[in-house]
């Protein structure tokens, strides 16, 4: 059955109800608007505890919901505290964007202030007793939680006490009579707030409705899953992604990548537990980066870019292979070790011979008289150099371009190729004939390597995918592994097709995909999170125009560049044609047929920007609230007319 959807973060919905942001009650109406629009699928963004950050791919907890997302006048009865949480909603309730830190902290303050009076009803419940033997996460949450707030949010490997812990001391932790009325705060909170999740939850399923999760593939390195079970996270080494176009020097995530080998020891059971945790509140669920299942992009701890990280797993080409090429020790070193060359300091150093020299002797070895120099071997990571005594920033800056600078990576075992290994003043230096023969070696690497990829693949995935009845979509954006399509079709996992990226890339001129050619298990969409919205992209961006000529609307009014209800309409029944299972589209594009909608500045409409760290991303909320949609009959018969797909 092809079904379509909406996508909204729930901070983004606001009702009259709402304090500040989105919660987890108000998807009741939003569900109700759903249902008049004809819209089947609610998918939203994760909704973890983050703590201080906005960002919801940085949760402190794989399974702890927001209190950001808390109904805060379910939880009381006490006047004086009622009378502050109208006085809050009215604060908020003009604000475009909604400020996540400040409101975070006034939400959390109101939370404390309804357990205190009611505190010793909270700990004598049965219920709350049973709730907690069936989440033994919450004791480790909790515990972590307050230690967090005693070190004033600190990161944990910054704690004076408690960094690393066993199973038995959060247990000690947990029962410390000096601290279990601050424990029990963070349980019964988590308890409301999947109480009310479930209820909403449930009142969505009884619409027809599907509700659609979001599981985020890596955790905060700072987050109580790492910091209680460490043996399953990689804290050498973190995730990313390699050099691209748009990322010259790739993108370090900065979460610590999985230690595969200790999870499949304990059956997967903390990845399972997290989908079955989830599997209460959704029917279907987006896989995040699904790519990072088969092989994951690792990056040294310590380094600031993505330029020396590499695939894990990996094969390691050997020192023996490397020789059997006619590489000797010298030449294995010089296509390993960055070689520095006098001048090339000296050019940002004000052409300061002498200077120079003093300059890189802090940091770097001269070979016998030359001009050359190789970094001393207490330079591990380019992080080093920003933190040595130079004070030049232009000489650090051109002394981490050149520690990048190197064909090889050496490690146990042997040694990795870096992504730009061809861009190299190493791989330069090669022959023709090195060249063709590494390539060959690397060839059979890689082909070793995709085997590697998939079988991890099929084995991780295919655990966790029947660990629970939700459906399974990914995110397999920008992956160009050859096994990929076949192990999610294996698997049954819905691939991502994104209508402006859907294209034959191999293929002259990159002609957009028909409609009818998309996956049957799909999900097409026409914009995400990440990207800009329906109406920014055809408004602004180039890409608008080849999707005019590849699909020519009827009306002949409609122009690039010019964006209104009319376009809007074209745009998502081109969209809504497509052989994809399912269509899911964001509640901005919706928003699109209905002018009166839009924001003056488009910008404003977008949920993230990737690479920025600021108060804007991640705080998007409705134009309107839910009880005005519910009233835009015109609106609703736009979408209506739409989400009936043939």
């Amino acid at each position: 059955m092809k079904l379509t959807g909406t996508a909204i973060p729930l901070g983004a919905i606001k009702t009259k109800k709402s304090v500040g942001c989105g919660e987890f009650l108000d998807l009741i109406p939003f569900a109700d608007f759903c249902k008049k629009a004809g819209l089947k699928i609610i998918q939203l963004l994760p909704v973890n505890d983050t703590g201080t950050e906005s960002s919801p791919y940085s949760a402190l907890s794989a399974f702890a919901l927001h209190p950001l997302y808390a109904s805060l006048e379910k939880l009381t009865e006490d006047d004086k505290i009622l009378a502050k949480i109208k006085k809050l909603q009215k604060k908020y309730k003009d604000f475009e964007r909604f400020p996540y830190k400040e409101l975070r902290q006034e939400k959390l303050a109101l939370l404390r202030e309804i357990y205190l009076s009611k505190k010793e009803e909270a700990k004598s419940s049965k219920e709350i007793d049973t709730w907690l033997s069936q989440n033994p996460w919450a004791k480790e949450y909790a515990v972590f939680m307050h230690l967090k707030d005693v070190n004033n949010e600190a990161s944990y490997k910054q704690w004076k006490c408690h960094k690393n812990v066993t199973a038995k001391k959060i247990e000690e932790l947990w029962n410390d009579p000096k601290t279990v009325d601050e424990h029990f705060f963070y349980v019964w909170l988590q308890y409301n707030l999947d109480k009310q999740f479930s209820e909403a939850a449930e009142y969505v399923r009884s619409l027809g409705i599907m509700l659609k999760g979001d599981i985020p593939i890596m955790m905060n390195e700072d987050s109580a899953d790492a910091w209680a079970n460490k043996n399953f996270f990689n804290d050498d080494l973190r995730a990313g992604s390699p050099v691209d176009g748009e990322n010259p020097t790739g993108q370090n995530w900065g979460f610590p990548t999985y230690n595969w080998k200790n999870l499949k020891k304990a059956d997967y059971s903390w990845w399972k537990n997290r989908l079955i945790s989830a599997s209460k509140y959704y029917d279907m669920y987006r896989i995040d980066h699904v790519l990072g299942f088969f092989r994951i992009w690792a990056i040294p701890y310590g380094e600031c870019t993505a330029v020396l990280g590499h695939t894990e797993p990996f094969q390691p080409i050997t020192k023996e292979e490397l020789e059997e090429l006619g590489f000797d020790k010298e030449r294995i070193r010089w296509l390993s070790k960055p070689h520095v060359e006098t001048r090339t300091i000296e050019e940002v150093n004000n052409f300061d011979y002498l200077g120079t020299h003093g300059l890189l002797h802090k940091i770097m070895d001269r070979i016998g008289d030359e001009e050359l120099w190789l970094f001393k071997d207490s330079i591990k990571t380019d992080q080093d150099i920003w933190d040595c005594d130079i004070e030049s920033y232009y000489v650090k800056e051109k002394l981490t371009q050149k520690w990048r600078d190197r064909m090889l990576i050496e490690v146990e075992g042997g040694y990795y190729p870096i992504w730009t290994y061809t861009k190299t003043t190493a791989w330069a230096s090669l022959n023709n004939a090195e060249k063709a023969l590494f390539s060959e070696l690397l060839a059979k690497k890689n082909e070793k390597m995709d085997k590697l990829w998939e079988k991890q693949a099929r084995t991780v995935l295919g655990e966790l995918t029947k660990s629970t009845k939700m459906i399974a979509c990914a995110e397999d954006l920008g992956a160009n592994i050859e096994c990929l399509p076949k192990v999610l079709g294996d698997l049954d996992i819905r691939s991502l097709c994104v209508v402006r990226w859907k294209r034959d890339w191999e293929k002259p001129a990159q002609p957009f995909v028909d409609f009818e050619d998309y996956p049957e298990k799909s999900v097409a969409t026409t914009s995400v999170h990440d990207s800009s919205t329906l109406r920014l992209w055809w408004s602004t961006e180039k890409e608008a125009e080849a999707f005019f000529e590849a699909f020519p609307p009827e009306d002949k009014s409609i122009e690039v560049g010019k964006y209104n209800p009319e376009t809007a309409k074209y745009l998502l029944q081109k969209v809504a044609t497509s052989n994809s299972m399912y269509v899911i589209n964001p509640i901005q594009d919706f928003l699109g047929l209905a002018e009166k909608y839009y924001a003056e500045d488009m910008e404003k409409e977008r949920v993230n920007v990737p690479g920025s760290v600021n108060a804007f991303i991640w705080t998007y909320s409705l134009p309107v609230n839910v009880e005005d949609l519910l009233k835009d009959k015109e609106l609703i018969s736009a979408i209506k007319e739409i989400a009936k797909r043939k």
